[in-house]
């Protein structure tokens, strides 16, 4: 496989390199692919749950196009900026394991990890021992940017400007921004929700007078299976796939898949079918009626069901993978869990405040008889 990848990049011309490339995200390319074999791309992801086709897919065919274009893929695993964000509880031991999760399934979903082209780093141990290297950039950072500024690119956490950030929250940003230097990108390759910290990057070029900025390839994102719903998001079971569901939740899922007859804008059935085929004549025959929802989602769901096999499978009889997949499980159920209990909570204030009368004790009782119901064993590590 890795000489047969070697064979393809070397017999490519920078106009075919440039078109695969190009074909994940924007312009700015040219040069940077005639100058320069083997560019830099920076790719990351904050481990915080389970895994998404959205994330699942989409990460696996970008990384494969750009390292058949000869690009040098460097995947950040932001495990203490997930901890910063407070993404599973801000517990390392717990987000650590949900980032050797992640890898298992793009490894499973056909990532192209032979022959080096990509390399996981943890943001964790890099900037433990390369401290000397990494806080100067981002107190450079911090330093020449407003707040205002920097809350702005608070997208990129999942978060919104007028919420209430901590200090961590804050300085995450400047940290992502650092990254890109800190990791000698010469391509950012990440969604359309990252572009802002993308552009502070370049912004901070013209501050510090850098004349290569970092190219920004932002690439499509699939959108949740509910109507209205831009991103996928694994928050709402029912509004994601993810990269282990078994077949018939796959197909249930996407017969309850918002698919409007005639319509095409914001129809998340077609967008899906956009990343894998010739879309043009496709969008033409749904708005005609031509092609109905039920003859398209028994398809989409077939062809989701046929890419996701490999990594059930990987999932079902590599030890080790099943052992992380069971132990990123019980910790988001553990999540949930803590998410019900603050949730009954409130609502118990609420009620309070309305009556103006301490907490009923049969609430309470009935919350603990609920929750010693709701709680499982670990499993084992």
């Amino acid at each position: 496989m890795t000489d047969m990848c070697e064979f393809v990049f070397r017999t490519m011309s920078v106009e075919e390199r440039f078109r695969i490339v190009r074909s994940i995200g924007r312009e700015e390319l040219w040069n940077l692919l005639s100058k320069k074999a083997h560019p830099i791309c920076y790719d990351g992801f904050e481990p915080s749950g389970r895994m998404h086709i959205a994330q699942g897919i989409m990460k696996t065919i970008n990384v494969n196009k750009l390292t058949s274009a000869g690009c040098k893929v460097k995947i950040w695993i932001a495990d203490c900026f997930a901890q910063l964000n407070d993404k599973m509880d801000g517990d390392l031991d717990k987000i650590q394991t949900v980032g050797r999760y992640l890898i298992e399934v793009w490894k499973a979903a056909g990532m192209n990890l032979d022959g080096g082209q990509v390399e996981f780093l943890w943001s964790s141990e890099e900037i433990i021992s390369r401290a000397p290297e990494y806080w100067p950039i981002v107190m450079d950072i911090v330093r020449r940017n407003k707040l205002s500024r920097i809350t702005r690119c608070c997208q990129i956490m999942g978060r919104k400007e007028q919420d209430q950030l901590t200090g961590g929250q804050i300085f995450y940003p400047c940290m992502q921004c650092a990254d890109i230097f800190f990791l000698k990108a010469d391509i950012c390759q990440l969604g359309m929700d990252q572009r802002k910290v993308n552009v502070l990057a370049r912004e901070y070029c013209d501050d510090i007078k850098r004349k290569n900025k970092p190219i920004i390839l932002s690439h499509h994102m699939l959108p949740g299976l509910l109507q209205g719903q831009e991103k996928m998001a694994k928050s709402n079971p029912n509004s994601a796939i993810f990269m282990e569901d078994e077949e018939a939740v796959v197909n249930s899922k996407i017969q309850n898949t918002y698919c409007p007859p005639n319509f095409v804008d914001g129809n998340p059935c077609l967008e899906y079918i956009k990343t894998y085929t010739s879309f043009e004549e496709l969008s033409a025959d749904y708005l005609k009626g031509d092609l109905h929802p039920a003859d398209l989602r028994p398809a989409l769901a077939k062809a989701i069901n046929r890419i996701l096999q490999p990594v059930r499978h990987h999932f079902k009889t590599d030890e080790n993978a099943k052992a992380l997949f069971e132990r990123v499980k019980f910790a988001v159920e553990q999540l949930k869990e803590k998410l019900m209990h603050y949730l009954f909570l409130l609502q118990g204030f609420e009620a309070t405040k309305r009556s103006n009368v301490s907490h009923s004790p049969s609430l309470l009782i009935n919350y603990k008889e609920k929750r010693s119901l709701s709680m499982e064993n670990p499993p084992s590590k």
